[in-house]
């Protein structure tokens, strides 16, 4: 499987919190972070990111998870689901997690693949996420 890695900047498009009243200081929120990522893999570079993460905190600590899609310069996409643990201090917020890939469409269908991320909030509405992992097309597969 070819190793792959990249970052992109990401701008919070929207989002909803909520404070949850079962304990103290326990919140979820539930956002749609678009970007663009930066690659070497030319597959990968300025191919479009949108990810949807539901977060859920107490005390400032716990998990993220959700779903991602990646538009591809070609027209291909890729999509798949990642989870992480999550750490909120001051105003911002940090999530390491690994991704794995669960579809797509175009040269991208039956891709395999998956690694690890980190984001971290650069403000209320800016992230930065870096990336590296692995993956193979299904075309790649049946050789």
């Amino acid at each position: 499987m070819p190793s792959n890695s990249g970052t992109f900047s990401g701008k919070i498009t929207k989002q909803t919190t909520m404070s949850l009243t079962d304990q103290s200081a326990h919140d979820m929120n539930i956002a749609e972070v678009a970007g663009t990522q930066k690659s070497a893999d030319a597959l990968w570079d300025n191919s479009k990111i949108t990810y949807w993460g539901v977060t859920d905190l107490l005390d400032g600590k716990g998990s993220q998870r959700g779903y991602f899609n990646n538009v591809h310069p070609d027209g291909g996409r890729d999509f798949g689901t990642f989870e992480g643990k999550a750490t909120a201090a001051g105003s911002g917020m940090t999530v390491d997690g690994t991704y794995k890939f669960t579809g797509g469409d175009g040269m991208y269908v039956g891709m395999s693949g998956g690694g690890k991320f980190k984001t971290t909030m650069k403000s209320e509405t800016e992230i930065e996420c870096s990336w590296d992992g692995t993956y193979e097309l299904a075309k790649a597969q049946t050789r």
